[in-house]
């Protein structure tokens, strides 16, 4: 078994602003409607996805230079390393789609990264999720059930940290070891008793880490 890893959601915790509401402010004004059936509750999270990211309709040049646009933690690539420094692994496990958080962290030179997510791929001026039912992580709502992952992980790891932002994480959230929460997850675990460290970057993340002895002092 290995020693440890950090999971972190992408969209809104490695990332300052998910890239729906890019793609919605940008291509897809008639979205922001769409959005709040998705918050009631009335669309799943895959489907809403689904029709924000087929409602681009730009070259894949544009797509992937929106991509590249994405706002990041600044932090998150020396903390990706030094991560990998101290002997933890690396993951990324987005509802999202792997589509933009690729080219992502291509853009800032990390490696060595697993990223867990929706298959998307580019076809007619839009992105498409590639969703398979039969994969074992498969999620009927999101696309990808990230609790079933960290399960997973804790099989190979002996300790598993885990960050995230939304409500989509406050799932697997419950069998992590240790979560570091933004935003609106910090009341999500609140409410549901699950124990967690709030923070609001990378840089406090790393502090907490270094303090609890997973990441050497340099």
């Amino acid at each position: 078994m290995k020693n440890w890893a950090f999971v972190s959601d992408f969209d809104g915790t490695i990332s300052k602003k998910d890239f729906y509401w890019i793609v919605i402010e940008k291509y897809f004004p008639d979205g922001s409607e769409l959005v709040k059936k998705w918050k009631s509750g009335e669309i799943k999270d895959i489907d809403f996805l689904s029709t924000v990211f087929t409602s681009i309709h730009q070259e894949e040049e544009q797509i992937i230079q929106d991509a590249l646009d994405i706002p990041i933690d600044e932090h998150v690539p020396a903390f990706i390393r030094r991560v990998q420094e101290n002997g933890g692994d690396f993951y990324v496990l987005s509802a999202g789609t792997d589509y933009y958080i690729q080219h992502v962290l291509e853009k800032y030179g990390v490696q060595n990264v697993q990223v867990l997510s929706n298959r998307g791929y580019y076809q007619d001026k839009n992105i498409h999720l590639d969703i398979d039912p039969q994969n074992k992580y498969h999620s009927d709502r999101y696309g990808i059930d990230k609790s079933k992952v960290i399960q997973d992980l804790k099989k190979k790891y002996e300790t598993v940290h885990f960050a995230g932002d939304s409500e989509p994480d406050s799932h697997p959230a419950v069998y992590a070891d240790l979560n570091f929460a933004k935003d609106r997850l910090q009341e999500i675990l609140t409410e549901n008793g699950v124990p967690y460290v709030p923070v609001e970057s990378f840089v406090e993340i790393e502090k907490e880490l270094t303090d609890k002895g997973f990441l050497k002092n340099d």
